[in-house]
Order: structure tokens, then C-alpha cells, then sequence
């Protein structure tokens, strides 16, 4: 395997194609990890980008227009593209069809769809004999009651294709159920999907109880090469599903941790996944490792930064490095490493965040940010997308960096104010 020093491009360097929604926060962390591996990095975009510069050019792209494809394909006839990444589930099936057309490594684009859409998934989990909850689609523009009825409880309803748990909301009964769809209704009229199935239907899983793990991880020719196997330390048992620790390497014993590795390869499998980064999210229970999701595209946000301490790489330049046919090597360090995931503890304006110093001096924190600023409005899950920011641990042992980020955010103190509806009345 190769390394690269860190450098700006030469003339002649690998060059890259980055498909990435406006608003994708994955973009910049790219950016950083194409200027550490000296290669050029295009940008193609729904916005208009103020990345040009000497590293790094943007092209405004319309990723759902019929066209998108064929501008991609005339921009790399122009210059060359030594691989195409995706930043965020919006962007694989586009970006897998550019690269099938150039003939760089890339997922079918059917296989992408069903990564990208959990009902698709379901059904080809189910079809390959896979561990996964019993589900049922509802259909929003039909009535419920019937669709309910069928429902067994505990269950899980969700949108078919967001992302970071939004709109992911658990019911006990009917009536929770209908009430999570119409929350989950509203969530998708403001989102606004164009695909009319992913605006009108929502999924519902039989809820699956035990320990959650994510696993890290990058395909090659179909074979599955994993990163890190981070645990969940808190119990994720609703009614939403926010994410908070992430703690590596996994405590698991070593027999669900193969159990978690071999899983997750047959998800791929099932999907037809065959090149690039993998995300999946299961549950360990009842002997096995349920799929919860398994998605072409690397973790979110700033989580990310936590595979330097599980490989010894960033995970974006190991993504970059790979799609062009240069994979580096990754070495977990000894000890142990977690993320805190700072959650949003009630809507309302964001006043202040005292405690950040005390907790920054908590031994084994190595770094924490805030990145909410003052004045912006906190919207909770199941509606948020953001986090308040993050905290990061590295320590001797995995139990020694969960305990330094849960005595890190015990010094925390998120001052909201309230938000009052001046229209109201």
C-alpha cells in the first residue's frame, strides 16, 4: 500500500470527481483529505461553490436533472477523473452511473438505490435469507387504520430514505403509530422528496431490542475490508433514536463482533455492493446481528474523525486513496477512543454553552467544539439534523474514553431559550 505526503497538486496530479448535495457537511472534510494526498478535487453541486481555488474547482450540477449524467461524463472527456466519490446517500446512484460510464470502480446503480432506500433494502435482506425485523410500508394517502392493523408491537416507523435518525420514532400501540406517521407526514412536506413514494410511504419495523454497534468499512471488488466496529454504550430504545456515544474498538466478544463482520459482508452482497465506504448500523440480539441499515457512503458530520484514532488515517483519505486505485495502509493505535455526539436537550434558542473549559480539561478529552452558534434555533430529533457538536476522547482502555466524555458532558450546560410563536394568537 501506498502513503502520500501532504501536499498542494502538481500539474498532472490524480484527479477526482466529489458529487456532494449543497448542503452535504462532509464536503469540507474531503477537501482537507484531497490537499493531505496532493490530488485534485472537483466538486460537482447542486450550489454554486465558493471552493475555487488552486486545489480545488466546483461545478454547479442539478444531481437530480436528466442531464447530470451526461455533463459529469463531458466534463471527465475534457480532463480526466481518476475516481468518483459520493459524499451522502443523495448523491451514490448519481455518482455510481458517472462511473460506470468512464469505467472507474463503482456500485450497479441499482445497488446503490438500495442502500440509499431502507424499504428497497428490507426486501433484498429479506430475499437473501438475512436476520432483519418483520416491516410493513403505509401508504400516506390511504387510509391507516386498515394498514395498521396488520402491525405488530413494539415497532419502529420511519421515512425510506433520510438520514441521522430523523423522523425514526417508536410505537407501542395504534395510536402512537398513527401518531408518529402524521409526524413523519409533516417531516417529508418539509423536505419535500421528488420521488413520490418516498413523499407518500413510510416503513415500520417489529422493534428488535439489545446493543446497537456501527461498523466502518471499505469495499473492494466485493470484498469488505472493515475499519473500526464502534459500540453504542447507551441504550437505544426510543421513542427516538438519537445517536450519542461512539466508542471504539468494540467490547463485544469476539464472537459477535465475526458475527457483526460477516453480517454486514452479506448485506453488501445482497445489495450488490461492490467498491467504496460502508456505513452500517446493527443490533446483537437473539444469538445475531441484525441489520439495521447498511448504506454506500462513509459515517456523517464530524464522527468521521474518530477512524484517525481506530486506523491511523482520516476516513475521507482513505475513501479518496481507494477510489483511486491507491488503498493506504490502517493501523488501530493501542488504547481506546470515543465520540460524544453533544445532543440538542430541548427546542428553543441557543443562549450559551457554559462548562466547555472544565470539560475540555477532563483527562483523556482531546478535543470538543461547539457548532451551534449562539441565536440558532435548536430543533430536537425526530425533526433535527444537527448535533451541538462534539467531543473527543482517546485514553488507555475503550472504558476509560467512555468514561472521559460522559464526565466531559456532565461539565456541560446548554442554556436554551425558549421559542415563542409571535404569530400565535
Amino acid at each position: 500500500m501506498t502513503d502520500f505526503a501532504d501536499a498542494a497538486p502538481q500539474v498532472g496530479a490524480a484527479r477526482i470527481l466529489l458529487v456532494a448535495p449543497a448542503n452535504s457537511y462532509r464536503t469540507f472534510a474531503y477537501l482537507d483529505a484531497a490537499r493531505r494526498l496532493g490530488v485534485e478535487l472537483l466538486v460537482a453541486s447542486e450550489g454554486e461553490h465558493s471552493l475555487v481555488n488552486q486545489m480545488v474547482g466546483g461545478m454547479q450540477v442539478d444531481l437530480h436533472a436528466p442531464d447530470a449524467v451526461d455533463l459529469l461524463v463531458a466534463e471527465a472527456r475534457r480532463r480526466p477523473f481518476h475516481g468518483v466519490v459520493a459524499t451522502d446517500d443523495a448523491s451514490v446512484e448519481l455518482t455510481s452511473r458517472v462511473a460506470r460510464v468512464l469505467g472507474l470502480p463503482h456500485n450497479p446503480p441499482e445497488a446503490a438505490r438500495i442502500s440509499r432506500r431502507k424499504d428497497l433494502a428490507r426486501s433484498r435482506l429479506a430475499e437473501a435469507g438475512l436476520p432483519i425485523p418483520r416491516h410493513w410500508r403505509l401508504d400516506l394517502t390511504l387510509p391507516l387504520g386498515p394498514q395498521i392493523a396488520q402491525v405488530a408491537f413494539p415497532c419502529v416507523a420511519k421515512p425510506l430514505a433520510l438520514s441521522a435518525s430523523r423522523g425514526v420514532i417508536r410505537a407501542d400501540n395504534a395510536a402512537e403509530l398513527a401518531s408518529a406517521c402524521a409526524r413523519i407526514q409533516r417531516i417529508l412536506e418539509r423536505e419535500a422528496p421528488r420521488d413520490a413514494e418516498e413523499r407518500n410511504t413510510v416503513l415500520v419495523e417489529a422493534f428488535i431490542g439489545g446493543p446497537e454497534v456501527a461498523l466502518e468499512g471499505l469495499l473492494h471488488d466485493g470484498e469488505l475490508r472493515v475499519l473500526a466496529l464502534f459500540d453504542k454504550p447507551d441504550p437505544m430504545e426510543g421513542p427516538f433514536f438519537e445517536e450519542t456515544y461512539y466508542i471504539s474498538p468494540s467490547r463485544l466478544p469476539e464472537s459477535q463482533q465475526r458475527a457483526v463482520r460477516r453480517r454486514v459482508a452479506e448485506a453488501c452482497a445482497a445489495y450488490g455492493l461492490r467498491e467504496g465506504p460502508v456505513h452500517a448500523e446493527l443490533r446483537i440480539s437473539a444469538g445475531d446481528a441484525w441489520i439495521m441499515e447498511v448504506a454506500s457512503r462513509t459515517i456523517g458530520g464530524e464522527c468521521a474523525r474518530l477512524l484517525r484514532f481506530g486506523t491511523g488515517q482520516g476516513l475521507e483519505k482513505l475513501v479518496l486513496a481507494q477510489a483511486m486505485g491507491r488503498p493506504l495502509a490502517a493501523e488501530a493505535p493501542p488504547g481506546g477512543a470515543g465520540v460524544l455526539m453533544i445532543p440538542i436537550p430541548r427546542a428553543g434558542i441557543l443562549r450559551r454553552v457554559e462548562g466547555v473549559l472544565a470539560a475540555r480539561r477532563v483527562p483523556h478529552i482531546q478535543d470538543l467544539e461547539i457548532s451551534l452558534r449562539e441565536g440558532y434555533e435548536l430543533v430536537p430529533l425526530p425533526e433535527g439534523s444537527r448535533y451541538l457538536g462534539f467531543v473527543f476522547s482517546q485514553a488507555p482502555t475503550p472504558e476509560a474514553a467512555e468514561q472521559a466524555l460522559r464526565a466531559a458532558h456532565e461539565r456541560l450546560n446548554v442554556v436554551v431559550a425558549p421559542l415563542f410563536n409571535l404569530s400565535a394568537g
